[in-house]
């Protein structure tokens, strides 16, 4: 999949994020997520991040923060993130959602399989149902299949 089909997808998926989660209650937001100690909103904010990359010396301190361990970063700054009011979150998807900024340690296929995963690990404890497209999510797979770190696949299957 190009580059530029891969923006296109991901922005409709943001938009169709920012819809599904436009009007959930407290309780749907607390929702314990697919990504183990993730709420939806946890989840949500970490999607609507992406676009809005830390400063380096944001990111400096927030791996001090998290004792260099990667996971607990990015699962750190998203909960701080998700203390905003749901309907602020679904405003920066919106907002967001054509962007095409990146953070400096990922890359446009990186954040095409994200937003198709994350999508899916709120959809599915909401019971909200969340077709992927087809060649988008066969891209996404192949990368993360090939990428090694910070996931290992081929290791761990």
């Amino acid at each position: 999949m190009d580059a530029e089909t891969s923006w296109r997808v991901i922005e409709q998926e943001r938009l169709s994020l920012a819809a599904m989660l436009e009007g959930r209650s407290e309780d749907e937001w607390n929702t314990p997520s697919l990504c183990a100690g993730w709420r939806v909103k946890d989840v949500a904010a970490h999607v609507a991040l992406a676009p809005q990359p830390p400063s380096p010396l944001t990111m400096v301190v927030e791996g001090v923060r998290a004792g260099g361990r990667f996971h607990k970063l990015n699962h750190d700054f998203s909960v701080r993130h998700a203390k905003r009011p749901g309907t602020d979150l679904v405003a920066e998807l919106r907002r967001h959602a054509a962007s095409r900024r990146l953070p400096k340690v990922t890359n446009v296929n990186n954040i095409l399989f994200d937003i198709l995963v994350h999508g899916q690990d709120i959809a599915i404890p909401l019971k909200f149902p969340r077709e992927m497209p087809k060649d988008a999510a066969r891209a996404g797979a192949e990368r993360v299949w090939t990428m090694g770190w910070p996931f290992g696949v081929k290791r761990h299957l």
